[in-house]
């Protein structure tokens, strides 16, 4: 039994494990919710959300995660399990892709549950403003695309691509937001190492020569990304899925990838708004199984410095040294402290 694993003294006062119910292959959905509900700053929101929309009655993704989040929250019981029914069947309803009984993948949930999130809260900021600014000359028109929402306070940072002419040496910037970042992963390389690849130099060379509007003509040049505004929860996505023409599929990259707990990020441009942040890992969602369209999603995550396996409807206590997955079969001498699990998928930091 979890509380008696946990211990009464050590269980955290304020805190619900439920396991989320399978409604045939959505345990995508049900890692990344879980990992979701884990990482603070998005559930306190979540759920002030709806508090300050009660008597709303259009149901949305949002409100439906909502009351989702506020029945776990709210359970007399400390542990137990609950099916995010409502939250699934509107998921299907609003986009065909979730809408039949494959396996899916986690990191496209994702995406797709920020972005939803975001277009929601813009439609109604929008609405809100609408009303409050139409008077007698009629309707005023909104940009509602540009509101800065929650979501991107939270998870919206900025990378900025730098090109350099190697005849003139001007430099060229462009700035691109992002909610998650997608990162290159390779064998016995840690995620730090994979982050600081992300920002390696190349040099644009021959037939892909670069454009230079100050020389008018093509020019070799050197590019690289860099790091200009982290987010408060920073959210990696590890490329494990790669596409192989010899096999005509997505193979599985099953390579070894240790994660710290802390995470410190050194690779950010110099005009950079907070160059130097800590970050600490709240979860991590793992796929086991070889191929992208089936096998399994999992999550772990810290609560009060616990960390709890979640697997569906199954909840329990992580032992990080033999977790799941063949980290002891590795003949390398790995400082468990340092290594939460090497087959993560995805894993979320906060700042």
């Amino acid at each position: 039994h979890l509380e008696k694993k946990i211990g009464k003294d050590q269980f955290p006062s304020d805190e619900h494990y439920y396991g989320l119910v399978n409604f045939g292959n959505t345990c995508y959905c049900n890692s990344v919710l879980q990992a979701l509900f884990f990482c603070k700053p998005f559930r306190n929101r979540v759920l002030l959300y709806r508090q300050q929309s009660k008597g709303q009655k259009k149901e949305t993704l949002l409100s439906c995660l909502a009351d989702l989040f506020y029945t776990v929250t709210t359970k007399k019981k400390k542990v137990g399990q609950i099916p995010p029914k409502k939250f699934v069947q509107r998921l299907k309803r609003e986009n065909v892709l979730f809408d039949n009984y494959l396996p899916q993948d986690a990191h496209e949930f994702l995406n797709y549950l920020l972005n939803q999130i975001a277009d929601i809260l813009q439609a109604e900021n929008a609405s809100e403003e609408a009303n409050k600014r139409s008077n007698a000359e009629g309707d005023v028109e909104i940009n509602s695309s540009n509101s800065r929402t929650w979501i991107h306070e939270i998870f919206q940072g900025t990378l900025t691509n730098e090109t350099r002419c190697l005849n003139c040496e001007t430099v060229r910037t462009k700035d691109e937001d992002f909610l998650d970042l997608s990162v290159d992963i390779k064998q016995y390389t840690s995620i730090t190492n994979c982050l600081q690849c992300f920002s390696n130099t190349e040099t644009i060379q021959s037939e892909n020569k670069y454009y230079c509007e100050v020389c008018r003509c093509k020019q070799e040049a050197q590019k690289r990304m860099r790091v200009k505004r982290l987010p408060e929860l920073l959210a990696l996505h590890l490329k494990r899925f790669k596409y192989s023409e010899n096999a005509n599929r997505f193979i599985k990259l099953s390579y070894y990838v240790p994660f710290p707990q802390e995470l410190r990020l050194f690779n950010t441009s110099d005009d950079a708004s907070n160059p130097d942040q800590l970050y600490e890992l709240m979860a991590v969602v793992v796929h086991s199984g070889s191929g992208l369209n089936r096998g399994h999603y999992i999550s772990l995550v810290k609560s009060d410095g616990i960390w709890l396996l979640f697997d569906d409807e199954y909840v329990d206590v992580s032992p990080l040294t033999a977790f799941l997955f063949s980290i002891r079969d590795l003949t390398l001498d790995v400082d468990m402290s340092l290594v939460i699990i090497s087959l993560a998928f995805q894993a979320f930091y906060e700042n």
